[in-house]
Order: C-alpha cells, then sequence, then structure tokens
C-alpha cells in the first residue's frame, strides 16, 4: 500500500503531507460539519472517516487510536439507527422521523469524565507494555477515549458531545505537534472553529426541542 506513504506536497518548507493525511482530513472536516449542521448523512460519510482514519493511524504507529477503530465503527451504526429511529418521546419538533437534541444530567456527565481518565489510564498502560513504539501512549490513549466518548454522545445526539470534540480538538493539537506535524494542527484548529459555531448550534436546537 505504497498510496499511503505517496507525497501531495510539502508544507511549511519540508513537512511532507501525504496521500492519506488529505483523504482523512476532507472527509472527517465534510462528517463533522454535516454533524454540527444536523444533519444525519454523516454517518454515511463517516463509514469512509472510520476507514481512513485506520490506514493513517497505522501508518503513524499510532495503536491505540487504530485498534479502537472498529468500535468507533460500532458507535457509527449504532448512532446513524438512533438519528433515524428516534421513541415517540425523542422525536424533534420540526421532524418526527428524527432524533432531537438532549443534554447529560450532571451525574452523566460525571460518569463520562471519570471513564475517561480511568480507561485511558489503563488502555495506555497496556498500549505502552503491548508497543513501546508508539511515541506518546497515553496521550494516544487520551485522544482515542476522548474521541469515542464524544461520538458516544454524539450518537445519542446529546449536546454534551461538543464539549467532548473540543475537548478533542484541544488534545489533538498537542498530539499532533508534540509528534512533528504541521499540517494537521492547520485541520485541528478547523475542526475546533466547527466545534464551538455547533456547541452554539445544537443549544438553539435543545431550546427549541428539534
Amino acid at each position: 500500500m505504497d498510496w499511503i506513504n505517496y507525497t501531495v506536497f510539502t508544507f511549511a518548507g519540508d513537512r511532507p503531507v501525504l496521500l492519506i493525511d488529505i483523504i482523512t482530513s476532507v472527509l472527517g472536516l465534510t462528517c463533522v460539519f454535516l454533524a454540527g449542521r444536523n444533519s444525519k448523512y454523516n454517518f454515511w460519510v463517516g463509514y469512509f472517516y472510520t476507514a481512513a482514519l485506520f490506514l493513517m493511524f497505522w501508518n503513524k504507529n499510532l495503536y491505540a487510536s487504530l485498534l479502537l477503530q472498529p468500535i468507533s465503527l460500532a458507535i457509527n451504526l449504532m448512532g446513524h439507527y438512533r438519528w433515524t429511529h428516534p421513541k415517540k418521546e425523542e422525536e424533534s419538533s420540526a421532524d418526527a422521523s428524527a432524533l432531537k437534541v438532549s443534554m447529560l444530567s450532571w451525574a452523566g456527565r460525571a460518569f463520562a469524565i471519570g471513564s475517561v481518565f480511568i480507561i485511558a489510564g489503563l488502555w495506555g498502560w497496556t498500549l505502552d507494555t503491548l508497543f513501546p513504539q508508539d511515541p506518546h501512549p497515553y496521550l494516544d490513549s487520551c485522544v482515542t477515549v476522548l474521541i469515542l466518548v464524544a461520538q458516544f454522545l454524539s450518537a445519542l445526539k446529546k449536546w454534551d458531545c461538543w464539549i467532548a470534540w473540543l475537548l478533542v480538538n484541544i488534545t489533538q493539537l498537542i498530539l499532533h505537534i508534540s509528534v512533528g506535524h504541521v499540517f494537521m494542527p492547520v485541520v485541528c484548529t478547523l475542526y475546533l472553529i466547527n466545534g464551538i459555531v455547533s456547541l452554539v448550534g445544537w443549544m438553539k436546537l435543545y431550546r427549541k426541542k428539534a
């Protein structure tokens, strides 16, 4: 699979931007843009995005992120179903066939935060033991677990998912900069902007019960 390492152009002088980086970035930005606009079509893009992420993480030796992509795919499938098959009390005021935006309780938020720290710590230790070539096992694990939590909350159409996504974006910036990436931090900044806009947009939907 030599095409994964094909250099499309160089960034900041001598930093190569690979074809897989471009494909993943376009799919990812499209997916979150559609999700932020409350479009169910984000899940169709998400299927291709998951496959591209698997290849990218494999190419960059980020094994925690790579090994959990099947879980990400399962969450995507669940979310696709939940968004399009709401229960009667979950129906959007704007479209009865769509799931409305809701919020986590404070207890639910505490549980989500605790889960991130515990699972990321255990997964980071496991990764450090099994795959010592991973340059940043604990940071890699933290990003991965945050992404899964954000995806799960997105699948349930919880407004809180955008808080999780903003944390993901900030952590990913740190991860990509720490391993010497130049192009991906720019992409993460675009994710961050979309996350802020989506946070506001979903709050409006929540208030309208849409």
